[in-house]
């Protein structure tokens, strides 16, 4: 089996009996917020050649940085089996649908299909609010005795299960991040700079336990960090180490990796990994030095890439232009049929969230389910949006924000107090299909409560010097492999959620149901 890095979580996989391209993502994503590091705007034609006549197609999930609209419309025959992994909704495949592609290949969460003679995968999902309500998935490819697991960034809530169908070779594995959180808010340098380095470990403690589950023979770092190439964002990229960014580069988690007595991949887009029982090798398409100076002069090469892309930058922002709509009507007429469909969601927000879109104040009044302009009423959330970024997502009726437009980090932010998931659950759910899940989602979580949870007959478990619940209030993700005391707080690093080592009670937010600890 062959793996080759084609940026970010893009990968190429070649089998005798068949080849797999995954996740190709080329084409700046988010109103050109991110671009693939290191740059993959430079591969061979030769590989160039092999990814466009590839047998299989897999795409993860509808996010920019995996599900690439622009590069998909130009690229690959419409007849090209997709893998589609089992989400609940069919929403992934009427979307590459609309891109003219008519060969599916459904599969069933956790199950193994054989797509070739001797070539069979499994895809396993994440389809939880949270981690986006379109779904996210894990792809693992077995062949000729090697098992290759493409993670890329789903938080799966079982670690075992990618590891359920024998041992693995390659495990390609998010370490970085991918959110807007903390950089875009209104707080004090200090506080913002405590937070992203509070981000980064948490985001390094879930990638490691899912290398110590997992238990490949290498792991590959891949899906992050993106590159921010404009100007106005070019603040974001960990550079020197101290900046306030959750984007480290891979070099700082190969050397976790290693000093954890784990081997690691380094790669760079057109790396291959050759994979056999009995061995694995990487080829860099360039010099061992060329490929170090990337990150040992990380700043000169960004600076170059920024250049090369600058014209493309301008043209495409100069595009920019405020649209002859009647922004607020639109988003009433939109938005409070979904408030509607969403009393108790509504209620788990409990409070006026405020969008400031360019000289436009709209209130969006969570409790009595009303988008009306401001009028100085109080608010416990704030958006600053340019207004013509705004329209145009109001425009394609984007039902995902949080992919159309808050990953751009192109906005600022305020709340008061702590995170409220639910202001984002919203945000992310703005079709019916959308908000009939979100909405059952909290009703179930309430019920489940309420009533004990469906793990209420499990033992609790000890983490270091406490005695704790099984499960995760949040997401029900197993604290025996996710949790951690930290700083005289207990942290389930799946999603970084922290709790009050002493009470339970929730850190990251007020609203969700407290941990039941004790000490030991």
């Amino acid at each position: 089996m062959r793996a080759t890095s084609l940026g970010h979580a893009g990968m190429l996989i070649e089998t005798e009996a068949g080849s797999i391209l995954c996740d190709p993502w080329f084409e700046p994503a988010f109103f050109g917020g991110w671009f693939p590091f290191p740059r993959n705007d430079q591969l061979s034609d030769e590989l160039r050649e092999r990814i466009d006549n590839a047998d299989f197609l897999y795409v993860s999930h509808l996010h920019g940085d995996h599900h690439d609209e622009a590069w998909l419309d130009q690229h690959l025959r419409r007849d090209i089996p997709i893998l589609l992994p089992g989400f609940p909704t069919r929403e992934q495949r009427r979307t590459l649908a609309k891109h003219g592609f008519t060969n599916f290949v459904q599969t069933v969460d956790t199950e193994e299909l054989e797509i070739a003679p001797g070539l069979k995968v499994a895809i396993h999902i994440e389809s939880s609010i949270t981690d986006g309500p379109g779904g996210d998935s894990a792809l693992v490819v077995m062949h000729d005795d090697t098992i290759l697991v493409n993670q890329n960034d789903c938080r799966t809530n079982d670690l075992g299960q990618l590891a359920a169908h024998g041992p693995v070779d390659l495990h390609w594995l998010q370490f970085s991040g991918a959110i807007w959180y903390p950089m875009v808010y209104e707080m004090p340098d200090d506080e913002k700079l405590r937070q992203c380095q509070a981000k980064v470990k948490a985001q390094f403690a879930r990638a490691m336990r899912y290398v110590e589950k997992v238990g490949a023979r290498a792991i590959v770092p891949s899906a992050g960090p993106p590159a921010f190439l404009d100007p106005d964002l070019f603040g974001l990229n960990m550079i020197d180490g101290d900046e306030a960014s959750i984007f480290p580069d891979q070099t700082v988690f190969l050397q976790m990796l290693d000093d954890a007595g784990f081997t690691g991949v380094l790669n760079i887009p057109g790396t291959t990994i050759e994979v056999t029982p009995s061995s694995i090798g990487a080829t860099h398409p360039m010099p061992d030095a060329d490929v170090a100076a990337i990150f040992s002069e990380k700043r000169e090469y960004l600076e170059q890439y920024q250049a090369d892309w600058l014209p493309w930058l301008d043209e495409m922002k100069a595009g920019w232009q405020a649209l002859d709509i009647d922004l607020l009507a639109e988003l009433k007429s939109w938005w409070e049929p979904l408030l509607d469909m969403a009393p108790t969601l509504r209620s788990m927000v409990g409070a006026n969230v405020l969008i400031n879109a360019g000289d436009l104040a709209i209130l969006v009044d969570f409790p009595n389910g009303e988008v009306r302009p401001h009028d100085g009423e109080p608010f416990s959330f704030r958006f600053d949006i340019p207004r013509d970024l705004v329209e145009a997502v109001a425009v394609k009726r984007a039902v995902d924000w949080s992919n159309s437009l808050l990953l751009s980090c192109r906005f600022t932010a305020w709340r008061d107090g702590e995170f409220n998931e639910y202001v984002y659950n919203f945000l992310k759910s703005l079709s019916r299909e959308r908000m009939r899940r979100a909405e059952a989602e909290v009703v179930r979580k309430l019920e489940l409560a309420a009533g004990g949870g469906d793990h209420s007959n499990e033992p609790d478990i000890q983490v270091g010097d406490y005695i704790v619940q099984r499960r995760c209030p949040h997401r029900d993700a197993d604290l025996e492999a996710f949790g951690e005391v930290q700083d005289g707080e207990f942290v389930c690093t799946l999603h970084g959620w922290r709790f009050d080592c002493e009470t339970g009670a929730c850190l990251t937010s007020p609203t969700e149901t407290p941990l039941r600890i004790h000490r030991a």
